[in-house]
């Protein structure tokens, strides 16, 4: 069988490589011993959730590990449980390995340092997203963590209900470099983190869906990728990017042109938050040779075959922007 991390071969539900980054070696199986949140169960599951994307509909439950076993838990939480959404979305039974495929195709291909994540199931044999808290301590303390929508002052009550789209990837490279002492190279990852988003069509990465972590040295640094998945897919009619790359982006000839970003959009935002040009164009790059190794890996996924199809066709389209304009036109 395919190991539901990382999709090698197995004899278990996870491979060893999987279940020392997930539960400490524990050998976890694959299905959980409880049904999903539905009917006489809800309100067990409620006292351990609240909402988060897609667009605010998504509810995640809070589990840890007990006597080699997955539990639900109000306190102490050391995953976070992403069951099929309650919702009118488009392919909905794949919403879970969506996120946990891009998750891994950002890891295993791109090396985008992610939250430790897989798939797993309910007894009924329907499919959950499982993903490693990252911010919680060995000792079970928590490091300190704040998002860019906590780092811009935004809020629900003061910006409105959109809120966390309320800016653009420009103005959060202009934090990291305020707040974490390795900008540079933090800004890269960075850089490489937006347009991995809009490699795979994720049109929710918002304000929210990145953050700053404290270490235990006390400095801050970029939080590794969460909440990532091929958001259109599920909601056809969002935009391609929830945030603006950079002030007056959709004023720029490409964009004025084809109604798209583009290569020529990227480059210019990697300028201003800068990134040398070599450095950017060999990032962009990379995410443009490598479709064969995503396609394979979107051909041992669990998501239906259609689903598969819609995936590759994105991914196919956004390549072929990324490509576009000849980089000396571009002037740094």
């Amino acid at each position: 069988m395919k190991c539901k991390g990382c999709y090698k071969e197995t004899k278990d539900g996870y491979c060893l490589t999987c279940r020392k980054k997930l539960f400490d070696k524990a050998r976890i199986p694959d299905i959980l011993p409880f049904d999903p949140p539905k009917g006489n169960n809800l309100a067990s599951f409620q006292q351990h959730t609240k909402r988060l994307s897609i667009s605010g509909v998504q509810l995640k439950y809070s589990l840890r590990l007990e006597k080699k076993q997955l539990v639900l838990t109000e306190q102490n939480g050391e995953y976070i449980l992403k069951p099929i959404p309650a919702a009118q979305l488009e392919a909905l039974n794949d919403v879970p390995e969506n996120e946990h495929l891009t998750m891994q195709i950002a890891e295993q291909i791109f090396k985008i340092p992610t939250a430790a994540n897989a798939l797993i199931y309910f007894k009924d044999g329907t499919p959950a997203y499982i993903t490693k808290r990252f911010d919680v301590r060995p000792d079970g303390m928590k490091f300190q963590q704040e998002d860019f929508a906590q780092l811009t002052n935004r809020t629900k009550e003061a910006n409105g209900e959109h809120f966390k789209y309320d800016g653009s990837y420009e103005e959060i490279g202009v934090l990291i470099k305020k707040y974490v002492a390795t900008s540079v190279i933090t800004m890269e990852h960075f850089f490489q983190l937006v347009v991995f988003n809009y490699l795979i069509s994720n049109g929710d990465a918002h304000l929210k869906n990145f953050s700053l972590i404290r270490s235990e040295e006390g400095e801050y640094n970029l939080a590794p990728a969460y909440d990532i998945l091929s958001s259109v897919i599920h909601t056809p009619q969002e935009s391609d990017t929830a945030l603006d790359l950079y002030e007056k982006d959709m004023e720029s000839p490409y964009y004025a042109k084809y109604g798209h970003y583009g290569r020529e959009n990227f480059l210019e935002l990697a300028k201003r938050l800068g990134i040398q040009k070599k450095r950017a164009v060999k990032i962009i790059d990379n995410f443009t040779t490598k479709s064969d190794a995503m396609f394979q890996m979107i051909g041992a996924s669990f998501l239906s075959d259609e689903t598969k199809v819609r995936y590759i066709n994105n991914i196919t389209d956004k390549v072929t922007r990324l490509i576009g304009v000849v980089d000396d036109e571009i002037t740094w």
